[in-house]
Formats: structure tokens, sequence, C-alpha cells
């Protein structure tokens, strides 16, 4: 594995429709929209993360945590350790677990500021989450 501040970075934001995906690297801080997968009821297409794994081979792979205002842990906290303890278990990468509260949020301001359109089960903002998570990791191993 690279040397800390030189790993290469994808980030998810779990959702049960939807997975946004981000890839960047630690060094420059910033992430770039990489995908969204259809996920039922929080279950992925695996094979879909399999190509994307084995296509950027990330030295490190983070997961958004979305836990609650009050830093208590959500309903969908246990459903996203879930999901990382099964990308860690098939494809043997390590994980991080990331503080995503207000990524989503964020996320759809940035949509709309953009222009986007407010249908956003349509034009889903799950990358764009995932960016900010990526982002607010690297943001924190600067601190």
């Amino acid at each position: 594995m690279p040397k800390t501040g030189r790993r290469s970075l994808l980030a998810f934001d779990f959702g049960l429709r939807r997975i946004g995906v981000a890839t960047g690297q630690e060094m420059l801080g910033t992430g770039r929209p990489l995908a969204m997968i259809s996920a039922n009821n929080g279950t992925p297409d695996w094979e879909q993360l399999e190509k994307i794994l084995a296509q950027w081979q990330p030295d490190l792979v983070l997961v958004g945590l979305p836990l609650n205002m009050d830093d208590s842990e959500s309903d969908m906290c246990g459903r996203a350790r879930k999901f990382g303890k099964r990308l860690h278990g098939r494809f043997h990468v390590p994980i991080e677990m990331v503080d995503e509260r207000l990524t989503s949020y964020e996320a759809k301001g940035d949509v709309m500021a953009a222009g986007g359109s407010r249908d956003f089960g349509r034009h889903g903002v799950d990358d764009r989450a995932a960016v900010l998570i990526l982002e607010t990791w690297c943001r924190l191993q600067t601190e």
C-alpha cells in the first residue's frame, strides 16, 4: 500500500435504492463522481461493484456512516456498516467508515445551485454525496 498521503480512494454513499460512488486521490483531497449503482433494499449489484473495484484498484475504500446530529447511530448505520464489512470480505479492500452527516443535503444543494432538477429520485445525488464523503475524510486527515 502506498504511503499515507498518496493513496487512491473510492467512496460509497450507501442507500437502499442507490449507492453513489466517487473516486479521488488522498494527496489532492478532492473527489469526482464515478457511478451510481442500483440496489434492491440495500443489496447492491455485486458484479458492478467488482468491476469498479477491479478497474480502480483503490488503496482505501470509504463508506459513509449516516449518524444522527446528536452523534447517535441512525437505523441506516447498521446497514452501512454491514455493506462495508461485505465489501471488505468479498474484495479484501481496507475499509474506513466516515461520518456523512448532511452530505446528501449538501449534495442536493449543489445540484440545485448548478441548475439541476429537483427530481432527486430520477436524478440522484448519491454520487455527489460520495464525493463529499471522500473530501470530508481527506479534510479530517489534514486537521
